[in-house]
């Protein structure tokens, strides 16, 4: 029995590992029969699904909110992600080689734009129920969510530690700043601002549907 490892790579980047077992029949005639790794299979899948949970999730926030903050939200989002690949460019640091990908790994973008949106719910969630047991609850929940899905980039070759650990905090400090900002600077103008609170809407549709653009965009790259 010969077992052969094969290593391919998915639509978004990702890759995972399988196995190809090749077994002689009574005929002489080989029988092939694949076979997947489990572990290294489901946390592929996570993987893949994790960046639509993580907006999933701030896209309920958003809804839940259709405040100011939400459209400073949406506007510090895109932001972030644009500041990520910013940052990949200038520090040009490989990703692990066992990945297909060649494009900059420092700092993850996953990881940055997971601990934007991870913090942002934990201080909106904090705002809402104030300091409580649900809210710490909650929040835990959420940062304990955010943490494994940051870590999966790691698991799956994807990038090194330091890189998602640089991701991580880059995203958590903007996400901070970004919603400091917001109710120190521009809370209380934006309210009694009519043109501020349609020139923060437009600003914010726009991002979001440039964002979403290019999202899709890839999707069909990456899937042909």
């Amino acid at each position: 029995m010969a077992v052969l490892v094969e290593r391919f790579a998915r639509r978004d980047g990702n890759e995972q590992s399988g196995s190809v077992e090749q077994e002689a029949s009574i005929n002489g005639s080989p029988e092939i029969r694949y076979e997947m790794v489990p572990d290294r299979g489901v946390e592929a899948i996570v993987n893949r699904l994790s960046k639509w949970v993580v907006s999933i999730l701030f896209a309920s926030i958003i809804l839940l909110r259709h405040d100011g903050t939400a459209l400073w939200g949406i506007i510090g989002s895109v932001s972030n992600s644009a500041l990520s690949l910013v940052l990949k460019r200038i520090l040009n640091q490989a990703r692990p080689d066992t990945t297909s990908r060649t494009d900059p790994g420092m700092p993850s973008t996953h990881a940055q734009s997971i601990s934007f949106i991870s913090v942002f719910a934990v201080l909106s969630v904090m705002e809402w129920l104030g300091t409580s047991k649900v809210s710490l609850f909650l929040s835990c929940l959420i940062l304990a969510s955010g943490s494994y899905f940051i870590r999966l980039r790691v698991s799956q070759k994807l990038h090194t530690s330091s890189q998602v650990v640089v991701g991580a905090i880059v995203g958590s400090i903007f996400c901070i700043l970004w919603y400091t900002t917001w109710n120190s600077l521009l809370l209380e103008a934006f309210e009694s601002s009519q043109l501020l609170q349609i020139s923060v809407f437009l600003v914010a549709a726009a991002l979001a549907l440039a964002f979403a653009t290019h999202v899709v965009l890839n999707w069909f790259r990456n899937d042909r």
